[in-house]
C-alpha cells in the first residue's frame, strides 16, 4: 500500500515547482525584450535561477512520489 504521507509531501514540493515553471520563461523573456536596459545580466540571471529550481523541485517532488508509491 502506498504511502499517503510521502506522497502528500511530494505533491506539495511539485506545486511548487509548477508556478516556477511558468514565472521563470517569463522572466527570461522580459530580460531579452529588455536588452536595452542596464537590469538585463540581473534580470535574466533571476530567471534562470527561478527555472533551476523549478527543475530541482520537480525531480524532488517526483522521486518522493516514487518512493511513497513503490515503498522504497
Amino acid at each position: 500500500m502506498a504511502d499517503k504521507v510521502l506522497m502528500a509531501k511530494g505533491v506539495k514540493y511539485v506545486t511548487g515547482a509548477i508556478p516556477l515553471m511558468f514565472i521563470g520563461p517569463t522572466i527570461i523573456y522580459n530580460a531579452f525584450m529588455n536588452q536595452h536596459t542596464n537590469w538585463h545580466y540581473l534580470v535574466l540571471i533571476v530567471g534562470i535561477i527561478l527555472c533551476a529550481v523549478s527543475m530541482y523541485l520537480l525531480f524532488i517532488g517526483l522521486k518522493i512520489i516514487m518512493k511513497g508509491i513503490f515503498n522504497d
